[in-house]
């Protein structure tokens, strides 16, 4: 019992360097520390048959926002644990960050270990109004299923960001939290077994996860500190190298850039967006649509 109270220390102290699953931090604010009106709690359907009730932190609706930020969440998934981040971002921006299936208040109870589930449960957020535009934005673990999201939904995703992703390689400290975790994953508080249970299923699915990546044609930047532990920093330079996107190298930053490195990170998005846009700018436009022969109006 000793040896499992020990474990779940440095469970909480390790994977949960900013803080713990409640909403509270000695490390950064989070949502209750901001003036109301800054961020709000909500909850959506999940995008499946189930129709799990999913918790997410968001901005208030910005009618003026022409960017609409999804954020896909690290493992355990704790949405404040993006309370900074949200404060931060730019009033002509909203942002949106949920608890992943499976963890904190969100359903169901258990881990769901499917990726392209993960990614259609959480397709509700890329809901946008007309003429909005959509960053993807996919942390840690949350990586590779933000990735099946814009894969899965092309046109609503329009440009991405991938922090500190992790397809599959370890630092350190993550190996040494995930051998340990899963000799005692049966006993393991839920969303630390949950964790545990995602990551022992990634690894099957990462096929399928490199042939979406290699189908996105939406503008993808990485982001990676040089002092991260759980996933190093080679791992996401290989992965932007060979796939050809832009690779920030934030010095310093640990495993957690939407808390240690805030400033960073907003900049990134703004790269990602800057480039989206640019894209966009220098697009030919859309050819004219012919005239009916009969002199009726174009065809459309």
């Amino acid at each position: 019992m000793r040896s499992l109270r020990g474990l779940i220390g440095v469970l909480l102290l390790s994977a949960c360097a900013i803080g713990t699953s409640e909403d509270d931090s000695s490390r950064f604010p989070t949502s209750s520390a901001y003036p109301p009106g800054t961020m709000e709690r909500i909850e959506f359907t999940a995008g499946v048959a189930e129709g799990w009730r999913i918790s997410a932190l968001r901005t208030p609706e910005r009618p003026d926002a022409d960017w609409k930020v999804v954020i896909i969440t690290g493992t355990p998934s704790w949405s404040e644990y993006w309370a900074p981040t949200i404060a931060g971002l730019p009033q002509d921006r909203e942002l949106i960050v949920a608890d992943r299936p499976g963890f904190r208040t969100s359903e169901p109870e258990d881990a769901v270990r499917d990726l392209a589930k993960q990614a259609e449960a959480l397709s509700p957020m890329l809901e946008a109004r007309e003429g909005q535009r959509v960053l993807l934005v996919g942390q840690s673990f949350g990586a590779p299923v933000a990735t099946l999201m814009a894969a899965r939904h092309p046109d609503r995703v329009d440009a991405m960001v991938l922090v500190s992703a992790y397809f599959g390689d370890r630092g350190p400290t993550a190996r040494r939290l995930f051998g340990t975790g899963r000799l005692f994953q049966g006993v393991l508080p839920r969303d630390f077994r949950n964790s545990i249970a995602e990551m022992s299923a990634q690894a099957d699915q990462l096929p399928a996860v490199w042939a979406a990546l290699r189908g996105l044609d939406q503008p993808i930047v990485f982001i990676h500190g040089d002092a991260d532990t759980f996933v190093p920093i080679e791992a996401d330079q290989r992965i932007a190298n060979e796939y050809g996107h832009t690779l920030i190298t934030v010095p310093e930053g640990d495993h957690f850039l939407n808390a240690c490195c805030v400033p960073a990170l907003l900049a990134a998005m703004e790269q990602a967006i800057s480039e989206a846009e640019g894209r966009a700018a220098a697009a030919p436009p859309p050819p004219a649509s012919d005239p009916d022969p009969a002199g009726g109006p174009a065809l459309r």
